[in-house]
């Protein structure tokens, strides 16, 4: 965009020397009685980004991304031969691959560090999955950030992104939430406040961005997975009552967003990651029947889910309508705004 912008002044606002301050990227120039702004694209320094949770839905697209990128990628996991399989050397060449506990290994050194750590809570709760839910995101996580913090300044990683979720609010089909709403009062609630506290212990030194993740869409996993194939042999609808709300994001504006939050620096703190329009269950099961061709016709009903799920069901049946105020202060573009426009990207590809 060479030249795209020209802004013509007054001969008397002109001075033979000035400098106008400009974002990074941003090339500002006097020629005579005009000013030439114009747009650079700047190529950014190479990151080393460590990641834990790499193997997941949103860890995996992540990596790619980097790595295509050109950027070093430390993957941190339980299973090496499941991320081999993954991320095989032939085609990820800058992708290292590391043990989850030798965490001490792999932080020093590191640009930033992302964390995507926890087990799916899309299951059965006893006492045992509820423990474990909540242990798989709490105790990582603090093992993370004290490996951050005794890591010597000058190897500490200048920025973690943690992930947390929507489940912080709570649920409710009435109330609106942004980064300033408080937290819920339920188990979900319980957790996430849990794991954005084991996070905030990072040293002040490093740039902390607590990332509460909505429902992430895409074909290759996550809540898509399961709603698809009922919709494909014409069994498809809306779960429980259909009101609730599903606060959605397209996973590669979710991978951005991370990605933006490694390398912008006014990217801090809790930003929700959500798409600015979030929509009821029955919303998104028409619109997802529309671009299958398929009916919405057979819902699933509460008594059923729970006879199946049991207390793990409220993660399903109840809602929460979130938008993403901090992201678009900071002025980051959704490419996915709309669901329809989301689920027929998702199913073009």
């Amino acid at each position: 965009m060479e030249g795209a912008s020209l802004v013509r002044f007054p001969s008397s606002f002109v001075r033979s020397s000035w400098t106008i301050p400009s974002p990074r990227g941003i090339v500002v120039k006097r020629h005579g009685a005009k000013l030439c702004i114009s747009c650079r694209s700047e190529s950014p320094e190479t990151m080393v980004v460590s990641i834990t949770g790499a193997t997941g839905f949103i860890g995996r697209r992540l990596v790619h991304r980097l790595a295509s990128d050109g950027h070093k990628v430390r993957v941190l996991t339980r299973s090496i031969s499941k991320a081999a399989d993954l991320f095989p050397a032939r085609d990820y060449p800058t992708v290292e691959i590391s043990l989850e506990r030798d965490l001490e290994k792999c932080i020093p050194g590191s640009t930033g560090v992302v964390n995507l750590t926890g087990t799916p809570i899309s299951t059965r709760w006893t006492s045992e999955v509820k423990d474990e839910i909540k242990r798989s995101r709490i105790s990582l996580t603090t093992k993370l950030v004290e490996t951050i913090n005794t890591t010597p300044k000058e190897l500490r990683p200048k920025v973690l992104v943690s992930a947390s979720a929507v489940g912080f609010y709570g649920a409710s089909e009435t109330s609106t939430y942004d980064e300033t709403s408080p937290s819920g009062n339920d188990y979900l609630a319980e957790v996430c406040r849990e794991w954005e506290a084991a996070a905030s212990n990072v040293d002040g030194s490093v740039k902390l961005v607590l990332l509460r993740i909505g429902i992430v869409l895409d074909k290759e996993g996550g809540a898509l997975a399961s709603m698809v194939p009922l919709f494909k042999v014409f069994a498809g609808g809306p779960i429980g009552s259909g009101k609730q709300w599903f606060s959605w994001v397209h996973r590669e504006d979710l991978v951005s967003l991370i990605t933006e939050a490694l390398t912008n620096p006014t990217y801090k703190g809790v930003i929700n990651g959500t798409a600015p329009n979030p929509v009821r269950m029955a919303e998104i099961c028409d619109t997802l029947g529309r671009v299958l061709g398929r009916p919405s016709w057979l819902p699933v009903p509460e008594i059923a889910l729970k006879a199946v799920l049991g207390e793990g069901a409220s993660a399903v049946l109840d809602g929460q309508r979130v938008v993403p105020k901090r992201a678009q202060e900071l002025g980051f573009k959704f490419k996915y705004r709309y669901i329809g426009d989301a689920l027929k990207a998702i199913f073009a590809s």
